[in-house]
């Protein structure tokens, strides 16, 4: 789309040499009129993106989505102040890697070959590279794209046994292949799996950067909140300096793509953070920071460094024209420690039942805020329903690119919620559990496909089913936030309506209007049946 200005304007400009020799009274009238013309086609010039993706960050984490939150985040406060802020957005699974695919992809996770769970440091690539992501969008627009931190979607190490699948049989001399490169990155520097996830290693666009000369971990006997398993660790790669280093590597990225020798292209930037996440090793001056444990602190520091980058943006002079999104890949984790956080009346889960991994609102439910100054007007709040796999229409339509049947299938544009609107296109939202069970949402209703959380908290799905609890849940939001009244019995035609409902979107492969597609494997939603069951 850039290219495509400029050839235009080239010609325009020719038209206009020619037309200024015949008739030079017009040619002063013409003059301004491509003056005024030039300035708004600047004006509305596509806006640097860049997404920061902060990994188990609860809703009541921040201030901003939740007013009793007691850490302290004044740097993503003052961004919803100069924003927006979703006081309803979801991540599409309450875990990291389904969650990354459908933001990557703007179609839920459960769609592809990955039915439950999540992948390790050394599992293989996820995303096929003829699958759509919102990388491919922007890069056919002219943009360059950058992947930065965790991108725990899988990639293909090299091997040096075939068949064995453990860090340790890695071959670090050999190129990777089948990284975010394939799934439309220009560039990545990355780290494969979570930051407990061996191999510890750096891989620049293919190529790691160290080979590892020892291997290393930490028990949860040692260090409570800064274990990580142990395994092969590269020279360069510090655990406790990860957190600032990505942000120094996405600064120093933002001050090439944008500085005074750059080409002005306009640039994506995919930040998906490690952090609050364990290991969770906040650095001086953040430890002890926040006078309730690590984990307080540690959010602290990711304010901090966020407050680092918008201060580099403004700093470079592209903080008006860059669409900037903050939001977290599910839940707080347990690993936080809910009992020392609630002792100093602060709750992660914001009043929600459950955390990461739960089909309850806890494990789904996120912050998210975005700052665009020259589109979003500052200070609004929205309480639309928005989902992370939204991501991908709304750059769809920053950069008038009309839809097509594949890619995006489950996405729908923030832009009219950016312009003020109290409502997009969006009436359902579906969800998914660390186990593989469905949530579908309509207005108030919400249907949770399972007996217990589907997840981590109480009741677990198998003690769920011991103590013999109705194989579905269906609570009503608006009159029950904390999903503590199964109202199923009182409401029969709402939980047939919702299934219905589930059962389209699944089957048509798709949540938004188009043609009929495949789903990448055989969906099942509906609750085992249980044999003998006890009535």
């Amino acid at each position: 789309m850039v290219n495509l200005f400029y050839r235009e304007s080239n010609r325009m400009f020719q038209r206009l040499d020619r037309f200024l020799l015949a008739s030079p009274m017009a040619a002063v009238l013409i003059a301004v009129t491509l003056l005024c013309t030039s300035s708004l086609s600047f004006a509305a010039s596509p806006p640097n993106v860049i997404f920061v993706l902060a990994d188990d960050l609860g809703i009541g984490d921040i201030a901003a989505t939740n007013p009793s939150a007691k850490i302290k985040t004044p740097n993503l406060s003052q961004m919803a102040s100069q924003g927006i802020t979703f006081l309803d957005a979801h991540s599409p699974s309450a875990v990291c890697t389904p969650t990354r695919y459908g933001l990557m992809t703007g179609r839920y996770n459960w769609r592809s070959r990955l039915a439950k769970g999540v992948l390790s440091g050394t599992s293989d690539h996820l995303i096929p590279a003829d699958r759509p992501t919102v990388a491919h969008l922007l890069r056919s627009a002219g943009y360059h794209t950058q992947m930065i931190g965790k991108w725990h979607l899988g990639w293909d190490w090299a091997r040096t046994e075939l068949g064995d699948r453990s860090a340790r049989q890695i071959d670090f001399s050999r190129a990777v292949s089948n990284g975010p490169d394939i799934n439309g990155f220009d560039g990545y520097y990355a780290h494969c799996g979570s930051l407990d996830m061996p191999p510890y290693v750096w891989v620049d666009t293919g190529k790691p950067t160290a080979i590892p000369t020892r291997e290393e971990g930490v028990t949860k006997q040692q260090d409570p909140y800064g274990w990580y398993r142990k395994g092969p660790i590269s020279p360069d790669f510090v655990i406790d300096d990860v957190l600032p280093h990505l942000f120094e590597k996405s600064i120093q990225h933002v001050e090439e793509r944008a500085g005074d020798k750059a080409s002005k292209q306009p640039f994506f930037l995919y930040l998906a953070l490690p952090a609050p996440h364990t290991p969770i090793v906040p650095v001086a001056p953040f430890k002890d920071a926040s006078g309730m444990n690590p984990y307080a602190d540690f959010v602290m520091q990711i304010d901090h460094h966020m407050g680092q980058l918008f201060e580099t943006l403004r700093k470079l002079g592209i903080d008006d024209n860059t669409l900037i999104v903050f939001s977290s890949d599910n839940g707080c984790s347990p690993e936080a420690n809910f009992g020392v956080l609630k002792g100093h009346g602060h709750d992660p889960s914001a009043g929600y039942r459950g955390h990461k991994a739960d089909i309850y609102e806890g494990g789904h439910r996120v912050p998210l805020i975005a700052k665009w100054p020259s589109r979003i007007k500052a200070g609004q709040t929205t309480s639309a329903v928005a989902c992370l796999t939204d991501f991908y229409a709304t750059l769809r339509d920053i950069i008038e690119t009309e839809p097509q049947d594949v890619g995006g299938e489950d996405s729908h544009s923030w832009l009219p919620l950016f312009d003020g609107s109290e409502t997009n296109m969006r009436d359902s939202l579906i969800s998914h559990s660390i186990s593989g069970n469905f949530s579908i949402r309509m207005g108030e209703w919400k249907l949770c496909l399972s007996s217990g959380s589907g997840g981590w908290s109480a009741p677990r799905e198998p003690d769920a089913i011991k103590r013999n609890l109705p194989e579905m849940q269906l609570f009503n939001l608006k009159l029950d936030r904390g999903e503590r009244t199964n109202v199923m019995n009182q409401h029969p035609e709402v939980v047939q309506s919702l299934l219905s409902r589930l059962k389209k979107e699944v089957e048509n492969g798709r949540s938004t209007p188009g043609s009929a597609v495949d789903n990448d494997r055989v969906v099942t939603f509906l609750p085992i049946k249980r044999v003998n069951r006890k009535p």
